[in-house]
């Protein structure tokens, strides 16, 4: 009887043992797929936002071929038309400009140099490069002159 039982025992830890090697084959297998969904997601992300910019880069093209022709009105109109799809084109996907009213914040500015101004103190008195974030996260700051 107590051969019968060790033989029971080594039975059930051999099915373990193979239950745990299944579910670790499981396990890699699942992080390979979502590894490579991840991949796809920012491809195809990607893609969305390259098929949006293919127009702007349509209009750039176009300004340039008035510029080569001579056309200073057209040339004008064409990168006023490219400024305008493209800063379109990052509204609608999440991106907005940083605010550069009012007093210096470290967390969205950067601060270049500080002068001695009218202004208060830590304001903000120009802006050397436009800032951007997408969401909550800062992108870029806001490069930008403080008074002293």
């Amino acid at each position: 009887m107590h051969e019968e039982q060790v033989e029971q025992q080594e039975d059930a830890a051999a099915e373990v043992d193979d239950r745990l090697l299944r579910l670790a084959a499981d396990f890699e297998n699942y992080k390979k797929r979502a590894a490579r969904e991840r991949d796809e997601y920012v491809t195809f992300a990607n893609e969305r936002l390259i098929k949006e910019l293919l127009p702007v880069l349509d209009d750039l093209e176009r300004a340039l071929q008035a510029a080569v022709e001579h056309e200073e009105a057209k040339l004008e109109e064409g990168v006023e038309l490219v400024h305008r799809s493209l800063a379109s084109l990052l509204e609608r996907n999440g991106v907005k400009e940083i605010s550069t009213e009012g007093k210096f914040d470290p967390h969205v500015h950067e601060a270049l140099l500080s002068q001695p101004s009218e202004a208060e103190q830590g304001t903000v008195i120009d802006v050397m490069q436009k800032g951007y974030t997408i969401g909550d996260r800062v992108v870029r700051p806001a490069r930008v002159i403080v008074s002293e």
